[in-house]
């Protein structure tokens, strides 16, 4: 158990027997449903002011007090909220993440995790494994997108979830590279421009353009007003496997090449390659989890199996980036570190020879 937030985690469960270790590892359906139900009740924030007991918890959440115990209880037994003496309920700092519109909620991302779009899903794992199509298109009969498009509260739930996956990782991408050596950036499926809007307001001498979809990029204009970027900011309604907008210093694909197998994100990576031309000095800067050496844990090996089920995308290790980027005619600068999120710094090389 992890000593600073009490969370089951590789080191403590290395030292139980190998049978219940085995078994531990099969509860996590178990445990994801718990909290996804405790953030669908809202518990986290109705503990905000203080602890309460079960009783008063089920009264404010509108559930079945002896139930909602035994579910708490689980979620306390692997570290999130705290039972205390008295047997009232009060958050940790695990559970402060589930509460709702403070700074690094995750509670839109647990919602998410424990949907039923990602679960049915994983139960097709079978087949993806033995056929290596998406396992959601077993489940569900049509692609992962287009699930969004036609269930707008799916749509809706993934959207948070990312945002605020794109919040969380942004800063963390700020400090560990300068953005701000770069006078115009061209965020390349940018979205709604978060993380673009970031860049410019961390770094004020920096100009930025985003492209994507028509229907997304349109809401990048509020994005840009809110950060007060506006006027450094354009927005070029694109596709990524079209020809792109020439001129920017740098191009960032952020969370954009996970969605693709290896000859789809070649192809992407071509169209940056395409708008770098005569500029030997621009950058593409790709904004992606590293996934680390084998038999040591990192989530990255946990989101390369969500990439692969919902639409047969993938996650990369380092070997296999410099592999992709050398056949779209790009160089990977530095040693990025693996087992985290990464910004990899890619150079223009001449394109290898197609005989």
């Amino acid at each position: 158990m992890d000593t600073m937030t009490g969370v089951v985690g590789p080191a403590m469960t290395a030292a139980l027997p190998p049978h219940v270790r085995l078994l531990l590892l099969t509860d996590g359906k178990r445990i994801s449903r718990v909290l996804h139900v405790v953030a669908e009740l809202g518990v986290a924030d109705a503990l905000a002011d203080g602890p309460l007991t079960v009783a008063e918890l089920a009264g404010r959440t509108d559930s079945h007090a002896d139930a909602l115990g035994r579910v708490l209880r689980v979620a306390a037994a692997f570290g999130v909220f705290v039972q205390r003496d008295d047997g009232r309920y009060a958050l940790n700092d695990v559970a402060e993440c589930l509460r709702s519109g403070v700074p690094g909620s995750q509670r839109d991302m647990v919602l998410y995790n424990g949907d039923e779009m990602l679960w049915r899903s994983y139960g097709q794992l079978l087949h993806t494994v033995r056929t290596g199509e998406p396992a959601f298109e077993a489940a569900y009969g049509h692609s992962f997108f287009e699930h969004l498009e036609q269930d707008p509260q799916a749509g809706a739930l993934f959207d948070r979830a990312m945002t605020g996956m794109s919040r969380a990782t942004a800063r963390m991408l700020l400090d560990s590279h300068d953005f701000g050596q770069y006078g115009r950036i061209a965020d390349i499926g940018g979205g709604r421009g978060l993380f673009l809007a970031e860049i410019l307001a961390r770094h004020t001498e920096v100009r930025g353009t985003l492209v994507d979809r028509p229907s997304v990029a349109a809401e990048a204009g509020k994005t840009f007003g809110e950060a007060g970027v506006t006027e450094r900011a354009e927005v070029v309604p694109g596709d990524f496997f079209e020809e792109l907008p020439r001129g920017a210093d740098a191009y960032v694909l952020k969370a954009v090449l996970h969605d693709w197998d290896d000859d789809r994100a070649a192809a992407i990576l071509g169209r940056v390659r395409e708008a770098l031309a005569g500029n030997p000095e621009g950058r593409l800067l790709i904004c992606e989890f590293l996934v680390g050496p084998a038999n040591e844990w990192d989530r990255g090996k946990l989101l390369d199996l969500d990439m692969l089920v919902r639409f047969g995308g993938r996650e990369r290790s380092e070997d296999q980036w410099r592999a992709l980027l050398a056949r779209a005619g790009f160089a990977l600068t530095g040693e990025p570190v693996p087992g985290r999120w990464a910004v990899l710094e890619c150079r223009p090389v001449p394109m290898p020879d197609a005989s």
